[in-house]
């Protein structure tokens, strides 16, 4: 449990920089400020996933709530208008805590009203359940006056009053519907014997300062389309659902119990009793989402859908780490369907467009993903019948060539990209302008390649595939003769990042710290010794590892700004915590599991597992500023992020977890 009291909920900027996510399983979410004030577009009780895992619609912004006592109106609500934040109700927040959803307890004349709110999973319905109870001695009339604020757009969007909206609102027994726009699933509210008002308004100018410091529109209008009032006295709890479903909202509780009891099940798969670990293992769950019958993995909340690469580098850490095995074998069982040309997606789309392939690491980070899998369960039948023939396909396509320019070169490595084409995880690009092209041979598409040939021979050798297994081993050889004779820098005691032809980029990046880390490593010895100890002086941060050494000329220890200067930033200096996994693996590699060094590579991930208590609670951001203080930037909530901090503190600093 994450709690906070007043003194953090009353102070307004601290409490605006902790935020709260919810979810669903489908790729639906709520999400705000442990204040209650909207920082984004993306914050909203009700974001529905209409086409799961995509699709994402904010429906619901948020509820404006008065409590009533003795007729005086109490405000607990906050918003961002231009120069005023108007109510200020964070003022009678006396409390909130993360148990396991977020709880704000506000006091106000001697009662004290506490609000839960949940999402159901598999569902896009969020429910909010209030208590009132009283704390000191005396009697007053108590009403709890309830007004949503709907929005009904695309969550990258904004909405402005416009004269489209069908304001009307069909009233039911306990159930209220609106369906302001055609194309738009209707929201119901179910609520408790709540006095409806249905008369509608505006509300306008709300500003979303994060928007605004990411150099996006930032003001919306929303509207109101009625209020419920609800007279408390001689009854401690009502409820309101919003859901695109109808719902029943006297079962709000047994609702809530349901939702609760399932998330203690996921606990119950925790690999250890740590709260570190348990907490990782919860968020863990709002990563793995549905996609038709079978699961996938959002790359990142608010803004990302669900990405090829992102998946298959978070999988151990989500389902195999956790112990959720059918779960890993059903997100790669869906991604084979994908397969195309040899090639796993980059990331399918929010429409109905085909994915996009434009990619040369995820394919390969599929494999490391299957043998994660094997390792963890021993299922190689699973391998044998369902994914052999794609990932044998996928080999003889990158032998003959496909997208991109992606092939094997007579030296026996992966060559890959075009003029435009941004094909590794360093992959940000600004109009026409690929920021960190990386044409040719990356160091890491050759850790990688040489991995999964390395996996392709174990597989060959455990199905009697003579054949095969002689055939891989004799490309693996050849690829690693050929990088040994090419990337090592001499004069820096490091890789080059990139060779293409007789170009060697001596860029002191990230990416060669795959040569050390990744289970069939390229390097060991001395040389691994130098490349771990280069990444760790000019690279190493308490967040992660920097895209890009500081001596650099190109580096940018700050991500902000617009969005051309943040993706120029993005992988030329940023932090990026999902990296600190490889370096734990790589740095226990070649110092070895020794007292002193397992203590090293605890404290090594300190930093990030206290970070559980900032920015998104209970989550991991995606990146964070080169210069210190290393401020979080980026998605609020990362997947491979959270995955590898605790794929490390389980497999490399505890030394635990694999089965098989």
């Amino acid at each position: 449990m994450i709690e906070f009291g007043e003194d953090l909920c009353r102070d307004l900027k601290e409490a605006t920089a902790r935020e709260w996510l919810e979810t669903n399983g489908l790729g639906g979410f709520a999400s705000s400020t442990v204040a209650g004030l909207n920082t984004r577009r993306y914050h909203g009780l009700l974001v529905a996933a209409t086409r799961p895992p995509v699709g994402r619609t904010a429906l619901l912004s948020k509820l404006e709530e008065t409590l009533i006592v003795a007729g005086r109106r109490h405000e607990l609500s906050a918003n961002q208008y231009e120069g005023a934040v108007h109510p200020q109700g964070f003022q009678w927040l006396s409390r909130f805590r993360l148990d396991p959803f977020p709880v704000f307890t506000y006091r106000v004349e001697g009662f004290e009203l506490e609000k839960a709110v949940v999402m159901l999973h598999g569902e896009n319905t969020t429910c909010v359940r209030y208590s009132l109870r009283r704390v000191d001695s005396g009697e007053a009339d108590v009403r709890l006056e309830v007004r949503p604020l709907i929005a009904f757009r695309d969550y990258h969007a904004l909405t402005h009053e416009n004269g489209a909206l069908d304001s009307r609102v069909r009233v039911e027994e306990g159930l209220l519907t609106v369906a302001p726009y055609e194309g738009l699933p209707p929201l119901h509210f179910a609520h408790e014997g709540g006095e409806v008002e249905a008369a509608g308004y505006w509300y306008r100018n709300f500003i979303y300062a994060e928007e605004q410091a990411r150099g996006l529109d930032y003001r919306e209008d929303l509207f109101s389309p009625f209020a419920l009032t609800f007279d408390l006295n001689g009854r401690g709890e009502v409820s309101v659902i919003a859901s695109t479903e109808r719902r029943d909202a006297a079962r709000a509780g047994e609702l809530i119990r349901a939702e609760v009891a399932r998330r203690e099940r996921v606990l119950q798969s925790a690999p250890a009793d740590d709260d570190a670990v348990r907490a990782l293992t919860a968020a863990a769950d709002r990563y793995v989402v549905a996609r038709g019958s079978q699961k996938t993995v959002i790359a990142g909340y608010h803004w990302f859908g669900d990405w090829g690469r992102d998946t298959m580098i978070a999988l151990p850490g989500l389902t195999l780490v956790t112990g959720r095995f059918e779960v890993a074998r059903s997100i790669l069982e869906e991604f084979a369907r994908y397969v195309s040309r040899g090639m796993l997606p980059n990331r399918f789309t929010e429409g109905d467009e085909a994915p996009e392939y434009n990619t040369v690491d995820a394919t390969l980070w599929y494999f490391e993903a299957v043998r994660a899998l094997v390792a963890y369960t021993g299922d190689v039948e699973f391998v044998r019948e369902r994914l052999y023939a794609v990932l044998k396909d996928i080999i003889d396509w990158h032998e003959r060539g496909t997208r991109y320019g992606i092939h094997v070169d007579a030296d026996g490595l992966l060559a890959a990209g075009e003029e435009g084409t941004q094909l590794t995880w360093m992959d940000a690009k600004v109009g026409d302008h690929v920021i960190t092209p990386r044409r040719g041979k990356p160091v890491e598409i050759q850790a990688l390649w040489y991995n999964a040939l390395r996996v392709m021979e174990e597989l060959g050798r455990a199905f009697g595939l003579v054949e095969d297994e002689g055939k891989f081993a004799s490309m693996a050889a050849h690829a690693f003769e050929s990088f040994d004779a090419r990337f090592w820098n001499e004069v820096a005691g490091c890789l080059y990042d990139v060779v293409d032809g007789a170009a060697l980029d001596a860029s002191i990046r990230p990416n060669q710290i795959f040569a050390v880390s990744l289970h069939h490593s390229l390097l060991s010895g001395e040389r691994a010794r130098r490349v771990v100890e280069v990444v760790e002086r000019e690279l190493l941060t308490p967040y992660g590892l920097r895209s890009l050494a500081p001596s650099d000329p190109r580096y940018s220890g700050h991500y902000g700004g617009g969005p051309a200067q943040r993706d120029a930033a993005y992988h030329q200096g940023a932090v990026w915590a999902w990296l600190v996994g490889p370096f734990v693996k790589a740095y226990l590699k070649v110092h070895g599991r020794t007292p002193r060094s397992v203590s090293d590579a605890r404290s090594l991930l300190g930093p990030l597992v206290a970070h559980l208590r900032e920015a998104c609670l209970g989550h991991v951001s995606e990146i964070f500023d080169g210069d210190a203080p290393h401020a979080p930037r980026g998605a609020v909530a990362q997947a491979w992020s959270a995955a590898e901090l605790l794929r490390a503190l389980v497999e490399d600093v505890q030394g635990g977890a694999v089965k098989a």
